[in-house]
């Protein structure tokens, strides 16, 4: 599955310099990571009666442009690495400005947790399965 999420960019976006604060792209990823699971079948709905949900363990961003306010961005998201039951995974996310430049790279690295037991979890079956028709990038890596 293919995702894009699109986003205007508001004033509480901006940091002191005028352009969207190193937060706000975080933000962005993490509202596109929200909604393509939710098109799978994975709401929050879904993760609070399962009690589960997704947990990061590693964010990484790469700013390439500087946003600012009242911009539109497009959000892209692909499947970087995944062990094959997709308890275990990266995500990729590029942000693009209005005119296509761009304007970063952010990398999760995450899994599943069991939210009363605060232990690391694994999908039902039918469930990970729905969450690895996520689009696989170029570079996808299958991890043990």
């Amino acid at each position: 599955m293919s995702h894009v999420f699109k986003g205007k960019v508001m004033w509480a976006h901006l940091d002191a310099n005028m352009h969207m604060r190193h937060s706000a792209y975080a933000d962005f990823a993490a509202q596109a990571r929200i909604e393509i699971l939710d098109e799978l079948g994975l709401s929050m709905k879904v993760f609070q009666k399962l009690h589960i949900g997704p947990i990061l363990f590693r964010e990484e961003t790469t700013y390439l442009r500087e946003v600012g306010v009242n911009e539109t961005i497009t959000v892209t998201t692909e499947l970087l690495k995944s062990k094959k039951d997709g308890s275990r995974w990266a995500i990729r996310h590029e942000l693009f400005k209005e005119d296509g430049v761009k304007a970063a790279v952010i990398i999760v690295e995450g899994a599943w947790i069991d939210v009363l037991k605060r232990k690391l979890a694994t999908l039902p079956d039918e469930l990970a399965d729905h969450f690895m028709h996520i689009r696989k990038s170029a570079d996808f890596e299958e991890i043990a």
